[in-house]
């Protein structure tokens, strides 16, 4: 049996995890106050770098969706109810973290009338009576076509 020689991987291609007091204050964070993030229930690779870093996109209305998407690594099960409470939670979030830009998107809510528009809405309301001057993104689903 042939030995086979071993290649040395390229310097690029090695990347050491993050880590540090903003990583672990950013998931103190979202524990405490049981908020979700994209990058945590879709399992994101980058997710130490973005946490290190001091940001996250906020996954609302829950860590369940009402569909079951292949390419997607969130949960499918029954939703549980929202949160009433999680506009205000998010909006400490990023008032916490000193965001100027907050990315916000959702699982999809097929069981609630308005796809969860309103919890949207209620959302980026809390953010910008907490924290004026920092720029929102949403990222909705697709409200069933509405």
């Amino acid at each position: 049996m042939k030995s086979e020689v071993k290649l040395k991987k390229p310097p690029w291609l090695k990347k050491r995890l993050p880590s540090g007091e903003t990583l672990q204050k950013v998931h103190k964070l979202l524990r405490d106050c049981r908020l979700h993030t994209v990058c945590q229930e879709a399992h994101c690779p980058n997710l130490g770098e973005c946490f290190s870093q001091g940001t996250a996109t906020f996954l609302i209305m829950g860590d369940r969706c009402t569909r079951n998407c292949d390419f997607c690594a969130i949960r499918h099960d029954p939703p549980l109810p929202l949160d009433e409470g999680e506009p205000e939670k998010v909006s400490k979030a990023v008032e916490e973290l000193g965001l100027r830009y907050a990315v916000i998107t959702s699982v999809t809510r097929d069981d609630l009338p308005d796809g969860g528009a309103d919890h949207f809405s209620k959302t980026i309301r809390a953010i910008r009576a907490g924290s004026p001057g920092t720029s929102i993104e949403v990222l909705i689903p697709d409200f069933q076509g509405s």
